[in-house]
């Protein structure tokens, strides 16, 4: 069944779909089970992160829910936005803030962000593409922009 949903996901129309229903209905599963899980980690078997920035225009805090993926001592993320044409609006934010935090299962911890470096960047790939097949579609569909990369470690980490 997992393997079903995670390949139905990718797809243009789905992904368009769950770009803008999947955000409100994690949040609305992540508060009805305490913190512990959302719908896209119960159907899919990913954990599910909130990443919190800074707006860069609001300067209004912003969490959304995103896949991460363990690179050296640090988290990394993956700007994809469902394979969507725009860069997603978290990017900007990092881009103009390197603070954030990143909660999993109720557990905040403040983080700071960089970009991630090219060999940093190939390991995040090949395990986002391993966990989750759809990435490879995303790259095709949002091949017209640089999808950036980012590694989020503790602050005072180098």
């Amino acid at each position: 069944m997992r393997r079903w949903v995670i390949s139905v996901a990718s797809t243009p129309v789905v992904s368009r779909i769950n770009a803008r229903i999947l955000p409100p209905i994690d949040r609305l599963t992540l508060r009805l089970t305490g913190g512990r899980s959302t719908v896209t980690s119960l159907m899919t078997g990913l954990p599910v992160l909130w990443l919190t920035t800074t707006g860069a225009r609001s300067g209004l805090a912003r969490t959304v829910p995103l896949l991460g993926f363990p690179v050296g001592d640090g988290i990394g993320l993956i700007g994809t936005r469902f394979g969507h044409r725009a860069t997603p609006g978290w990017v900007h934010n990092l881009e103009a803030s390197e603070r954030a935090s990143l909660s999993h299962q109720g557990v905040e911890v403040p983080v700071r962000a960089r970009p991630a470096r090219i060999d940093e960047a190939e390991e995040v790939w090949a395990r986002a593409t391993a966990s989750y097949p759809g990435y490879a579609k995303y790259t095709e569909r949002a091949a017209h922009r640089v999808i950036r990369v980012f590694v989020l470690e503790a602050p005072g980490t180098d």
